[in-house]
């Protein structure tokens, strides 16, 4: 197998079976993160992940880690939590915030540079990335992001500044994403926090079986409008938000 160089005059990426083995998912370099090429790439399984400074890498990992909202694992800790959380919850408030906390990993290192901001703010103007908000009062305490592929959605990052935030906002967003009509959410790849609350691992061909049938799929009608999300959520009640 070999590593292909994507070129700027065309937005053709190679069938995903043809990644590398060793780095795993490890398929293409080069291009650029045009809304075009950011969307094609999705819509094949693809995402880019590199280090800001370095060439645009493309990847299609097999395994691939994917959450079924239904299968979001609540821990004893997390549901007392639950009981006494006061959070306010928002969807698409504020997505540029979110990216930039995500950037912020001080010493961990992060893959979201300025380009990998600007490129994400351009999917959300165009209505294809979304974020959900944790707050404490004012402050924005938590939060994620990702792409939508009809009725799967791309998670791309998330962070806390608080314990449980991000925790809670993936609980909150699987929730709410299975109730418009959601059926799954694109992890990547496994790891240790993930597999936690209840992440697995499917073949990449059974994910790429899954996305071109859940991209036909579509959601309720309101599902991306900004809202407040209700904390009935949390309890797998229907949703009663703004």
């Amino acid at each position: 197998m070999r590593l292909y160089r994507l070129s700027l005059n065309s937005l053709q990426f190679p069938a995903p079976t043809s990644a590398l083995h060793e780095p795993n998912g490890l398929l293409a370099f080069g291009g650029d993160l045009s809304p075009e090429r950011l969307l094609t790439a999705y819509r094949q399984g693809i995402f880019p992940w590199y280090s800001p400074g370095d060439v645009i890498l493309w990847w299609s990992p097999d395994p691939r880690a994917v959450l079924f909202p239904d299968e979001f694992h609540v821990s004893r800790s997390f549901q007392r939590f639950l009981a006494r959380c006061d959070y306010r919850i928002t969807l698409n408030h504020a997505f540029a915030a979110v990216v930039a906390a995500c950037a912020e990993r001080g010493s961990e290192g992060t893959w979201i540079g300025p380009e990998v901001e600007i490129a994400y703010q351009r999917l959300h103007e165009l209505g294809q990335a979304h974020s959900i908000e944790i707050w404490d009062g004012d402050s924005l305490i938590g939060g994620m992001y990702g792409v939508v592929q009809g009725a799967l959605f791309c998670g791309e990052s998330m962070f806390s500044r608080k314990a449980n935030a991000s925790k809670l906002a993936l609980l909150t967003f699987c929730r709410f994403f299975r109730q418009q009509g959601g059926k799954l959410v694109d992890c990547q790849v496994l790891n240790s926090h993930t597999a936690s609350l209840g992440a697995r691992e499917i073949p990449r061909s059974d994910y790429l079986a899954r996305l071109g049938q859940l991209q036909l799929l579509t959601l309720a009608p309101r599902c991306w409008q900004p809202q407040t999300l209700s904390v009935a959520l949390l309890n797998g009640e229907p949703d009663t938000g703004d």
